[in-house]
């Protein structure tokens, strides 16, 4: 038998930080297909709760112990947002500059990566990153006070509660943890690319299921065919690519589709499939009147 030895030179490991913020806006499909950067982003609190004992007796003894559902709660500081966070904030904009509250809250995905560090590398050692799924934000206090002889910028916060979505040959889930020191490098690379975008793709956060099949090497690669466009009929004919889904203001479209303004259609790789790191993912038909 191997003798136990503690804090071994490199062995002594901490997590640390928080940056990379990304905010990804829910369309109604539940796809996460745009992302917007997080500035000032001070710390996440994650706050789980749930999975608490219920024991159930019987002949004078505990028969069962039985835990509730375990739910996935968060707190979101930072000193600003994303526009674009507005509306998951319950605010709305009639016109520029102009916002209403108390309106529908939207829900949003969020990834933030934290440092793993040690003994040798420090914060150089690598990093975890943290994707969170289902967000709903919660009406949040916000504290103004005057300019004093020892001024602070203001902290927003926010309290989020989760929906879990679905994973394959898994109970749902909220959250997914990636470490870097642990994963495969290219596999990791194809799923920063997906997050953070490259100049070809937007930025997206992929579902469970699609950042699972990014580490187990079941991905295959696609890539989109640009739809043909017949101007007299203002018909859109959209191609049959194996991996490839085509979408207008986030439904999938399929077939022909006659347009009656000017229309974006965005491709966005099927589950177990990725585009490649340069790649035209958007065209831009105009109506003809």
């Amino acid at each position: 038998m191997t003798k136990i030895v503690w804090d071994q030179t490199g062995e002594r490991v901490y997590e640390t930080g928080v940056d990379r913020g990304v905010l990804y806006l829910q369309n109604n499909l539940g796809v996460y297909n745009q992302g917007y950067a997080w500035n000032g982003l001070t710390g996440v609190t994650e706050s789980p709760s749930g999975a608490e004992s219920n024991k159930q007796y019987a002949d004078n003894r505990v028969y069962a112990n039985l835990q509730s559902a375990e739910e996935f709660n968060a707190t979101i500081e930072a000193f600003t947002y994303p526009v674009q966070f507005e509306q998951c904030d319950g605010s709305a904009s009639p016109t520029a500059g102009v916002s209403i509250g108390q309106q529908p809250r939207k829900p949003f995905g969020l990834a933030y990566r934290t440092l793993i560090g040690n003994d040798t590398q420090n914060t150089e050692y690598g990093y975890k990153l943290h994707l969170v799924y289902g967000a709903l934000a919660a009406p949040s206090e916000k504290a103004y006070a005057t300019v004093n002889d020892s001024p602070e910028a203001i902290t927003f916060s926010w309290e989020i509660s989760t929906t879990p979505v679905d994973v394959e040959d898994h109970k749902p889930t909220s959250t997914i943890t990636i470490d870097s020191t642990k994963v495969d490098a290219d596999a990791l690379a194809d799923l920063e690319d997906l997050l953070y975008g490259t100049a070809g793709t937007d930025p997206s956060l992929p579902l469970p299921n699609e950042v699972l099949a990014l580490f187990s090497g079941t991905v295959t690669e696609a890539t989109p065919t640009a739809p043909t466009f017949d101007g007299e009929t203002n018909t859109i004919t959209i191609p049959s690519v194996t991996g490839v889904i085509y979408m207008i203001d986030g439904e999938v479209v399929t077939g022909s589709v006659v347009i009656t303004t000017d229309t974006i259609v965005t491709a966005k790789a099927a589950t177990g499939y990725k585009f490649p790191a340069v790649v035209d993912d958007d065209w831009l038909f105009e109506y003809s009147a």
